[in-house]
This record gives C-alpha cells, sequence and structure tokens, in this order.
C-alpha cells in the first residue's frame, strides 16, 4: 500500500480513535526470523557497565561488543570489576566480559560488523591503541588489534554506521573525509577505508551550523538509505531532515519519495534537528522515525514516533503517530509483530498530553512497544529507570539487547545494558 493515500486515512490511529489501514507484509519478516514480542523480564546473566552512557551495540557472532562513553564494566554479579574504556565486549551465550579490551581516547557512537567479521567503530576519538585514528576505525573484535590498512580519517564525528556489501555508510557531523569534502554522509570500502568519490548525497541548507547525518537505515535488501539529520536539502532538492537514497549504482540518488512531515520549523526553535532514530522493517515495506524537540501535539512530529510505507513516490505522510506528550525518544527498532521504541518518555498513546498525561494515555516509563500496524501501545511494560534514555537497540536469536545511561530494566539492577529474551514457545497440545 503506498503512502500517498490523502490525509483521511493516514492521520495517526492515536489521533482517530482506531486503528490504521492494514498494510500488506506489514508483519511477514524477510531477514531471520524474529516470533514474537520480547518477554518483559530480562535475564539475569548480562555484565553491567557501571558508568556513562552506552551509546551503540552491534552481534559479531556470539559476542556483543558495546560502544559509548564509559571506564567501568563489571560481571553480572558485580564481584569482577574491570576497567573498559569506550568499548568492551560479552559473550551472548553466558554473558562472560570477553579479553577485547582496545585503547579509544574518546566516546564510541557507532557500531557494526564488516563484511569480513571486523568490527567498524565510529565516534569522536583521535587515537586507537596509540595510532591516529580520527573518528573512524576497523578492529579485530576478538583481539582489539587495530587493522593498519583501514584509513578513513574524518575531520568531525560519526554517529552512525551501515555496511551493504563491502560498502560503509558513515553517517556523522563533519565536513570531509580523507580530505575530500562531504557534508556529513560518505560510502568508504569497508576494509580498506577508500572514499568512493562518486557518492555524495550533497546534504546541504543545514538549519544551523553545517550539514550532519544523525542517523540511518539500509533496507533489508541493501537498495535504499534513509537518512535523517539537520539538512534540508539534498543535491539541491527540498528534503526537509529526511532523505530517502537509491543506493544500486555507483552514485547516490535521491528517491522521488519525500515528506514534509519534518518541517525545521515545527518544533522547538532551540533544536537544530529533532529527528533522532530510525529503522526499516525485516521486510522493508515500511520504517520507524523517532524523534525528540520538547514540544508535543496531535499535528506535530515532535517527540513521537511515525511510521511511513516505503512503496510510492511523491510526499508521504505518516500511516500512524504515536505521541509521548513532550518527552524525547532516541532509539527505535522495527521487528515485525513489535517496534520497540526507547528514550526518557513517561507516556505512550499521549497524543493530547503536554508534559502531563493526557488522554487515552498509557505508563510506559523509559521504554515501550508498539503495534506495528496501529501504532498503539502494546501492553508489554517492563519499565527502566529513565535517565537521559535508550540509544541502543539490537535484535538477536535471543531477543532484544538494550542500551542505556540507567541501571534499572524490569524493577532490577541492569546498569546499561540488558536483554530481553523471547519467551519460551509452548509445546502443541
Amino acid at each position: 500500500m503506498r503512502s500517498l493515500l490523502g490525509v483521511s486515512l493516514v492521520i495517526s490511529s492515536v489521533l482517530l480513535g482506531g486503528p490504521a489501514p492494514a498494510v500488506a507484509g506489514a508483519d511477514a519478516g524477510a531477514g531471520p526470523p524474529v516470533p514474537r514480542v520480547v518477554s518483559a523480564d530480562p535475564v539475569d546473566w548480562t555484565p553491567h557497565v557501571t558508568d556513562g552512557q552506552v551509546w551503540a551495540m552491534a552481534l559479531i557472532g556470539d559476542t556483543v561488543v558495546v560502544g559509548g562513553d564509559f571506564s567501568a564494566t563489571t560481571d553480572a554479579r558485580r564481584r569482577a570489576p574491570v576497567t573498559r574504556r569506550h568499548l568492551m565486549a560479552f559473550r551472548l551465550s553466558d554473558g562472560q566480559i570477553t579479553d577485547f579490551a582496545p585503547e579509544l581516547d574518546g566516546p564510541v557512537y557507532a557500531l557494526a560488523e564488516g563484511p569480513d567479521g571486523s568490527l567498524l567503530v565510529g565516534g569522536d576519538f583521535t587515537k586507537v591503541n596509540g595510532r591516529s585514528r580520527r573518528s573512524l576505525a576497523r578492529l579485530d573484535p576478538a583481539t582489539g588489534w587495530l587493522h593498519r590498512g583501514f584509513y578513513a580519517p574524518v575531520d568531525g564525528d560519526v554517529r552512525t554506521l551501515a555496511v551493504s556489501g563491502g560498502a560503509l555508510y558513515v553517517g556523522g557531523y563533519y565536513r570531509s573525509v580523507s580530505g575530500v569534502p562531504r557534508a556529513g554522509l560518505a560510502r568508504v570500502d569497508a576494509l580498506s577505508g577508500r572514499l568512493d568519490e562518486a557518492f555524495d548525497a550533497e546534504l546541504s541548507d543545514a538549519v544551523e551550523n553545517y550539514p550532519r547525518a544523525e542517523a540511518m537505515s539500509l533496507s533489508p535488501d541493501g537498495t535504499r538509505l534513509v537518512v535523517i539529520g539537520n539538512f534540508t536539502r539534498a543535491q539541491g532538492l527540498d528534503r526537509q531532515q529526511l532523505v530517502s537514497l537509491d543506493v544500486t549504482g555507483p552514485q547516490a540518488v535521491v528517491n522521488d519519495w519525500s515528506t514534509g512531515f519534518y518541517g525545521v520549523d515545527r518544533c522547538d526553535a532551540r533544536f537544530d534537528s529533532y529527528v533522532r532514530g530510525i529503522d526499516h522493517s525485516p521486510d522493508g515495506s515500511y520504517f520507524v522515525v523517532v524523534t525528540t524537540g520538547h514540544d508535543s501535539g496531535p499535528d506535530l512530529p515532535c517527540t513521537a514516533a511515525a511510521r511511513f510505507e516505503t512503496a510510492g513516490s511523491g510526499e508521504h505522510h505518516p500511516t500512524w503517530i504515536n505521541h509521548t506528550g513532550g518527552h524525547s525518544l532516541y532509539a527505535v527498532a522495527a521487528t515485525g509483530p513489535a517496534v520497540y521504541v526507547g528514550g526518557h518518555q513517561l507516556w505512550q498513546d499521549n497524543t493530547y498530553g503536554q508534559k502531563t498525561k493526557g488522554p487515552g494515555a498509557v505508563d510506559r516509563p523509559g521504554i515501550a512497544a508498539l503495534d506495528p500496524v496501529t501504532g498503539r501501545a502494546l501492553d508489554w511494560n517492563p519499565t527502566r529507570s529513565r535517565g537521559q534514555g535508550v540509544r541502543a537497540f539490537v535484535t538477536c536469536p535471543q531477543g532484544l539487547l538494550v542500551g542505556s545511561d540507567t541501571d534499572e530494566l524490569a524493577r532490577e539492577y541492569h546498569a546499561r545494558i540488558g536483554l530481553f529474551p523471547y519467551p519460551p514457545v509452548a509445546a502443541p497440545a
């Protein structure tokens, strides 16, 4: 179903008080099957990050790599503290912290698995293991060894990474890669770091400062890259804080898919950009964007999650919107059965709240699951201590990994790392 349907069909289901129109294929995952909504009871064996903030997580085989701005970790029982600055890793099978301990002099904001199983790291650092590496590096996830052949210096920070085949998409707040002008988005070779000079989305007309890519999501088939940030134009075309790119060829091509929903003047003017997170569904038929922006209202894009269909061309409107009522959302994972959102929200379904619990709102402190078809909050409500908010979700065979800046999930101690497992499948009668 195309999302270019007219306002009467695509207005938020929360606004209408009823379900949004069903979309064919909305729950059919094209990637690894995600069978059901995760349990609200996190496992007890994940380790802890005991200070700072977790910004990113990645799964490589049985190893979970965690990145952020922190310096201390400990085992699940809090009996064996170890020093890990900005990066740490543990086994997904049992939570054991590994010997992976590279040395970085600044925070990590983005992680991705390379085509050869290596670890690609983005952030705001200048040295890795004593060698010059500005904001982008490639490491061995077992030993922490730096791949010296990978070199792609960035003159700013890297906030988001995506890998497709041998290509690495690099998004952030910078103006050049390897000395070549690039406004916040570039494509490099995932093994060598060599810049693909033919690829340039030409992000421009930033609200303030210079253009940046805040987050991005690659479609499951690798053909479409959707980027969000503080830009208002791409390749000279009007694209308000969100652009869909065809990345199948040697050049970046701006798709004839657009939305005016994220207009730069629609939320608190203190934000040069209020879009924060994005994720495609497993079948690629839609993606969900989450936002900050302080303000709230039935027709506003701020502090909300919104679903967009990927099919069709021209102007698109949200299929549904779920408002928090004025509290920020930073992370999103669209799994098929659920759309998980995290931030420092208190409520969901809060269309009419203004830092208050409005009519119809439900309590969902810090983390929530939304129905992918209707957009309404599911019953899943583990709770978490809110802090600044969830910054990282990773789906894995065991369930949903969560990274944040606080130490409580489901009213249990889980410092900055947690895993909500899939519930056991009941045996047939």
